[in-house]
């Protein structure tokens, strides 16, 4: 389990991941790979104001990266664990939707 000094740190980045937006962007990046920001707006349904806050966010807490070329930002996904932590999870809900269903 995770030590009481990191605690806070790990509430953090749930309530960073527990927003639908960011779930979106996210999604998207791992979809598309490497992005520039407007079309990772476009294709998450995004306002680009609204996932430029959003991106922000999520690139301060290390979670994604994003490079320059020429006027474009372009976005990536940098922290791995999040593949894993969607793989659980997705995969809980969608197992969950399922057993739903079948009752």
């Amino acid at each position: 389990m995770v030590p009481d000094t990191l605690l806070e740190e790990v509430a953090r980045r749930f309530a960073l991941l527990g927003d639908p937006t960011r779930l979106r962007l996210l999604r998207t990046l791992h979809e598309a790979g490497e992005i520039p920001a407007g079309e990772l707006a476009a294709r998450a349904g995004v306002g680009r104001e609204n996932a430029s806050k959003h991106l922000t966010r999520l690139a301060e807490a290390g979670l994604v990266g994003r490079r320059r070329q020429g006027a474009m930002v372009l976005y990536r996904i940098v922290d791995e664990s999040l593949l894993q932590m969607c793989e659980l999870v997705c995969g809980s809900v969608r197992e969950r939707a399922a057993a739903l269903t079948r009752e």
